[in-house]
């Protein structure tokens, strides 16, 4: 029987380390059953520079994904209170196209509390320190994400662990 491929998503892709690390996802892949597709797994021709380089990585991070029976996603805060974007243009990419998406992330807490949001009485919300609404659903992730992926709280090796009961 083949191994379902999974599509590693995440900012992973930028650690020192992130060769090494994308060995590790892979590893962790094949325990659980399943066959990991890592975003440097592809070589990037030698000759390809600024616009052009950032052309091909993008299409062969989404041919990866064509490729991927399901995503996996590191969907910790990066760079700022929000997971990376490129990562949550991956999984909505794999969504629309019918893939399962999965998702893991260390924050256990709503938006309300991880921003430390203010409420105001008069209006009826909560706001950010720039004075936006922050959504108040009691989803430790923006509601696009929370409502179209499977959320794990905790690390790479509890999300697979919990797929590979539903799908190894």
């Amino acid at each position: 029987m083949l191994k379902k491929r999974i599509y590693l998503a995440g900012f992973d892709v930028f650690r020192p380390d992130a060769i090494a690390y994308g060995q590790y996802l892979r590893t962790l892949c094949s325990e659980h059953g399943f066959e990991g597709l890592y975003p440097l797994d592809n070589a990037a021709p030698a000759d390809l520079r600024s616009t052009e380089l950032a052309h091909w990585i993008c299409r062969a991070n989404l041919d990866l994904i064509d490729r991927a029976d399901m995503v996996v996603a590191n969907a910790n805060p990066f760079r700022g209170a929000e997971p990376d974007s490129g990562t949550v243009f991956e999984m909505g990419y794999a969504h629309a196209l019918g893939k399962p998406v999965w998702c893991y992330t260390d924050m256990a807490d709503s938006l309300i509390e991880q921003l430390d949001a203010e409420w105001h009485e008069d209006e009826q919300r909560h706001t950010d320190l720039q004075g936006y609404t922050v959504e108040d659903f009691g989803l430790n992730l923006n509601l696009m994400l929370a409502c179209s992926t499977t959320v794990v709280q905790g690390d790479i090796a509890v999300c697979l662990a919990q797929m590979a009961t539903r799908y190894a």
